[in-house]
């Protein structure tokens, strides 16, 4: 009913007169966007595709090694797990969605990207960046019940119930999005495309806008609230419930191995908010581009860097799930050759 009324909204929004742009477009031809990003030191550009070129693939191939793990080890066919390839599946669709673009406008020292092309880019990162907040609340209220209720874990923690965690996260996320862009079709744009990041952030394309916002913003608070704070306060409702049951636990190491099934994600989660909240304060507190543009950085390339390493090395399970499949690998590799 959620995504059916959001539809239904989303449809009035943009049925009507188009906006200016838009005839514009039908016209004489839609414009571009500029991604200003680091294209302002074209000394810096090969030294920068390379450094990002490397975080990239490392992105990419520690989430996908997760993906792999979880797949083909039994022994993580368990919630915490299931919910963690969600996890890395929404990084390496983060990540994808801003860093290509940009490693393709620093090798060709092109800063253009089409009026589609910042739509769509703007859709999926708003796609991955509130999956990644769902799924990370998912996460806390699954190590909730662990340490809380943990002689009921199997039962409340029941496939049923996390395919339905799995997918209204997912259903969330991609309803939300499709508000917050489609929304952005009323506008019209009619000063400097100029945008001073290297993706298309909605805040910025909405700085572009000569036409009234009022809509625009309405919708993205609105769907902040209930894409980011809600989620936000389950985490931290979650963690306040873990930590007064690991105190009242007598024993150290009682307390320790309690401690330990949630240190991972309570890393990811701090580094998550800390560097999300730090590209909008940011923002907020110095004009200065640069600054926020290396916050950015934080924010969308660093955070899915670091989310395998601290999984896998506070992790035994995936330690060994890890070299289990890498065990695995040339034996698969044969029979993929083999079957071709």
């Amino acid at each position: 009913m959620f995504i059916w009324g959001t539809f239904c909204i989303a449809f009035f929004l943009f049925i009507g007169k188009p906006s200016r742009f838009m005839e514009r477009g039908n016209q004489t031809g839609v414009r571009n966007f500029l991604l200003v990003g680091f294209a302002e030191d074209p000394e810096l550009q090969p030294l920068l595709f390379g450094l990002f070129l490397s975080m990239y693939l490392v992105t990419f191939t520690g989430n996908l090694a997760i993906i792999l793990a979880v797949i083909s080890d039994s022994h993580l066919h368990s919630p915490m797990y299931f919910f963690l390839s969600n996890l890395s599946f929404a990084d390496i669709g983060f990540t994808s969605t801003t860093v290509p673009k940009m490693l393709l406008n620093l090798q060709t020292h092109s800063k253009v990207i089409t009026y589609a092309g910042c739509l769509s880019q703007v859709f999926f990162f708003i796609v991955f960046g509130c999956l990644d907040n769902l799924i990370l609340s998912v996460m806390a209220y699954d190590r909730f019940v662990a340490i809380c209720h943990p002689l009921h874990y199997t039962v409340i923690m029941n496939p049923r119930l996390c395919g339905l965690l799995a997918l209204g996260s997912w259903s969330l996320s991609v309803t939300g999005s499709l508000l917050m862009t489609l929304t952005l079709l009323r506008l019209s744009f009619c000063r400097s495309m100029k945008i001073p990041h290297f993706f298309c952030d909605l805040p910025e394309v909405l700085k572009l806008a000569c036409s009234n916002t009022i809509i625009n913003n309405t919708v993205v608070y609105f769907m902040t609230i209930i894409l980011g704070i809600f989620p936000l306060s389950g985490i931290l409702f979650s963690y306040s419930k873990i930590f007064s049951s690991i105190l009242r636990i007598s024993s150290a190491r009682g307390k320790y191995k309690a401690f330990s099934t949630c240190g991972s994600h309570l890393s990811v989660v701090s580094l998550f908010y800390s560097t999300g909240l730090g590209v909008y304060l940011s923002s907020a507190i110095t004009s200065s581009s640069r600054t926020s543009l290396v916050a950015s950085v934080m924010y969308t390339i660093v955070t899915p860097m670091l989310d395998p390493f601290i999984y896998s090395l506070r992790n035994r399970d995936m330690k060994g799930a890890f070299g289990r499949l890498v065990s695995r690998a040339p034996s698969l590799i044969r029979r993929a050759f083999r079957g071709l």
